[in-house]
C-alpha cells in the first residue's frame, strides 16, 4: 500500500467523529426497526402473513454477520448515547434535541422485558415465543408490559426520525423528499400498530380452539413457571443496573459542575467590547449558546461545518490541541497551519481567551422576502477574473475603468444566464457564478463549460466594441470545480446575500488564480469533466497542487475558452 493511500486513510478515519459514529450505529438500528415495523404491518392482511414476514425478518437479522453488526450497533450506539448525556452541556435546538435525548435513553428500561422474554427465553431455555405467543400474551393479560412495549415502538420510531432529520436536513434533495418523507414517518407505525392490534385479535380469537392453544401455548413454547420468573428476575436486575448507571452519570454531570465552579471561572471576550464569565471546560460555542450570545453555528455545534470559526486574539500556546475531528475540518477549509484558526464547538480553553468571530451569525433579519436556511447540495462554482485591471486603471480616470470593468462583468453575467447559471458574487473585476441550483450535476457541468466558452465570445465582442480604447484586449481567467457546498443567507442584518461556502467554492478560485502561472484561459478540475459526461481523452489533463488540499488534484486546461464550445457541441454525454 503507497503512502499517499495510507495518507487518505489517515484523514479519512481523523474525519469520522463520535456523532457520526453514533448516526452510523443507529441508522443501522432505524433499519431493524424499519423491517419489524414492516413484519408487523402483515397483520393487518392474516396471520399467515405475519409468520411469512417473520421468517424473512429473522432469515436476514439471524444471519450471523448481521448478528455481529447489529449487536454492535446496539452497545455503540446506547453508549454514546450513555456518554452523551453526561457530556453535553448545552444543546443547540432547545426542544428537541433534549426531547431526541431523553426518549433514547427510555428506550432500553421499556424494551428490556420484550426483548428478555424473547430472546434470552430462547437462548437460555429454547423457547419458540413468536407472533402467536408474543400476542396473545400482551392480549390476553393487557396489563403495563402490553403498553411499555406499544409505548417503546412509538418511542423508538420518533427518537429515529428526529435523528434522521438532523443528519438529512442540510442534504440538497430533503426539500423535495420532506412531504415523501413525512408521509412514511406517519404511516409505517400507523399500520405497524394497526397489524399489531388486528394480529392481536385473530390470535384472540384463534385461542378459543384447544387444538391452537396446545400448539402454541404449550411449556416448550411460551416456557414453565420457573423459566417465567427467572426471566422476571433478569429483567429486574437489568432495570436496576441500568437506571443505576443513568443514576451515576447524573451524579458524575453534578461532581463535574461543582469541580468546573471550583477550579475557577475563565473570561470569554468577543472583541467587539462582550465579555462573559464561564467555568472551565464548556466549549466557546457552549459557552456562547448559555449566555444567548449569537454565534453563527449552521451544524448545530457537531463538527460538521467550519462556520462557528473563530480567530484567537494574542497568544495561542496555552491553548489546547486541536481534536482529530476539529483538525479535520480545518484543514478541509485550509485553516490548519494557522494555530489562531479554531472551531468553537469543539475548542475548550482553560485560560482568559480573547478572539473574534470570522462569521458574523444572523441576528433578527429585517430583510424583506424568504430566507434561505444554510442547504448542503452539489454545485458547480465558476470564478472569473479580469486580467490586467490594474494596468487599465494606471492612465483612466477612476470613472472610465468602473466603466469597462461594469462592461467586462455584464458580458461575464450574460453568459452565465444565458447558460442557466447564477451571477453570484462581484468581487472588485471578478465574478463568482454557481451552477446547479435547479439542475442535475451532469447539466450544472455542462452548463459551466458551455457558459465558458459563452464568456470567450462575449468579452471578444467586448473588446471588438472598445478597441479604440484599449492598449490590449481585455483577458481573462477561468477556474471551475464542483463539489458539496452550503448555500444559504450569509451577512448580517439586513445586509444578507445569497451565497456558496465550502471546499469547491474554494477550489474554484485557486483555479482560477492558476490560468496566470499556466498561461491558459480557463481550468477546471477532472471530476467536473468526468460529471460533464466528456470522454476522459477530450482535453490534455495534469495533476496540480492545491493549497489546503492534500494530495495532487487532476485537472484539464484549456488555452481558449472558445475550444469548449465546439467540443461540447460535438461530444455526447457518457456515463461519468
Amino acid at each position: 500500500m503507497t503512502a499517499f493511500n495510507l495518507a487518505r486513510i489517515g484523514t479519512f478515519f481523523r474525519g469520522v467523529s463520535v456523532r457520526q459514529i453514533r448516526m452510523i450505529c443507529g441508522l443501522i438500528l432505524f433499519a431493524y426497526l424499519i423491517s419489524h415495523f414492516l413484519n408487523h404491518a402483515l397483520g393487518n392482511i392474516s396471520a399467515e402473513a405475519l409468520a411469512w414476514g417473520l421468517h424473512y425478518h429473522l432469515l436476514f437479522w439471524q444471519f450471523l454477520p448481521v448478528v455481529i453488526v447489529f449487536y454492535t450497533a446496539v452497545l455503540v450506539h446506547g453508549g454514546l448515547g450513555i456518554w452523551a448525556l453526561y457530556e453535553r452541556r448545552q444543546f443547540r435546538w432547545k426542544t428537541i434535541e433534549p426531547l431526541q435525548l431523553v426518549l433514547g435513553l427510555s428506550i432500553p428500561a421499556l424494551i428490556a422485558a420484550h426483548v428478555i422474554s424473547t430472546r434470552l427465553g430462547h437462548t437460555l431455555f429454547a423457547q419458540e415465543k413468536f407472533y402467536p405467543q408474543v400476542l396473545h400474551g400482551y392480549f390476553a393479560a393487557m396489563g403495563p408490559r402490553f403498553g411499555s412495549t406499544m409505548l417503546v415502538l412509538v418511542i423508538s420510531w420518533i427518537h429515529g426520525c428526529i435523528g434522521l432529520y438532523f443528519w438529512l436536513r442540510l442534504k440538497t434533495f430533503f426539500r423535495h423528499a420532506a412531504p415523501f418523507l413525512l408521509a412514511a414517518a406517519v404511516l409505517v407505525p400507523a399500520l405497524a400498530l394497526l397489524g399489531i392490534y388486528q394480529g392481536g385479535r385473530t390470535v384472540m380469537k384463534d385461542s378459543a380452539d384447544p387444538e391452537w392453544r396446545a400448539a402454541n401455548l404449550s411449556p416448550d413454547k411460551v416456557g414453565a413457571a420457573g423459566e417465567a420468573q427467572t426471566l422476571e428476575a433478569i429483567t429486574n436486575y437489568f432495570l436496576i443496573g441500568y437506571l443505576g448507571l443513568l443514576g451515576f452519570v447524573l451524579i458524575a454531570r453534578g461532581v463535574r459542575t461543582l469541580h468546573e465552579r471550583r477550579g475557577g471561572m475563565i473570561t470569554l471576550s468577543y472583541g467587539n467590547g462582550r465579555a462573559i464569565r464561564v467555568p472551565k471546560g464548556l466549549s466557546v460555542l457552549e459557552a456562547s449558546l448559555r449566555h444567548q450570545v449569537p454565534h453563527a453555528s449552521v451544524c448545530g455545534g457537531r463538527a460538521r461545518c467550519s462556520t462557528c470559526r473563530i480567530r484567537i486574539i494574542g497568544d495561542c500556546a496555552a491553548l489546547p490541541q486541536p481534536s482529530n475531528r476539529e483538525s479535520f475540518v480545518l484543514n478541509r477549509v485550509g485553516s490548519a497551519a494557522d494555530p489562531a484558526i479554531r472551531l468553537a464547538c469543539q475548542l475548550r480553553p482553560e485560560t482568559d481567551l480573547s478572539f473574534f468571530q470570522i462569521f458574523t451569525p444572523q441576528v433578527a433579519p429585517t430583510r424583506h422576502g424568504p430566507s434561505h436556511i444554510g442547504e448542503e447540495r452539489y454545485l458547480v462554482s465558476m470564478f472569473v477574473d479580469m486580467r490586467g485591471s490594474t494596468r487599465l486603471a494606471e492612465n483612466r480616470l477612476p470613472f472610465d475603468t468602473v466603466f469597462v470593468v461594469n462592461r467586462f462583468l455584464g458580458a461575464v453575467s450574460k453568459a452565465v444566464i444565458e447558460c442557466g447559471g447564477q451571477p453570484n458574487q462581484f468581487l472588485g473585476d471578478g465574478q463568482l457564478a454557481l451552477f446547479g441550483l435547479t439542475t442535475n450535476r451532469q447539466t450544472a457541468c455542462r452548463q459551466a463549460l458551455t457558459a465558458a466558452g459563452h464568456i470567450s465570445a462575449h468579452i471578444d465582442e467586448l473588446n471588438q466594441f472598445l478597441k479604440n480604447d484599449l492598449r490590449e484586449p481585455i483577458r481573462f481567467g477561468i477556474g471551475i470545480h464542483g463539489g458539496e457546498v452550503i448555500v444559504g443567507d450569509i451577512g448580517y442584518r439586513d445586509h444578507m446575500v445569497f451565497t456558496a461556502l465550502g471546499d469547491a467554492v474554494n477550489v474554484a478560485a485557486r483555479l482560477q488564480d492558476m490560468t496566470k502561472s499556466l498561461g491558459c484561459e480557463v481550468i477546471f478540475s477532472d471530476e467536473v469533466r468526468a460529471t460533464a459526461g466528456l470522454a476522459i481523452d477530450a482535453l490534455p489533463r495534469q495533476d496540480v497542487a492545491i493549497r489546503g488540499r492534500t494530495g495532487p488534484t487532476s485537472v484539464c486546461v484549456v488555452e481558449q475558452a472558445s475550444f469548449l464550445s465546439a467540443l461540447l457541441e460535438a461530444e455526447t454525454p457518457v456515463a461519468a
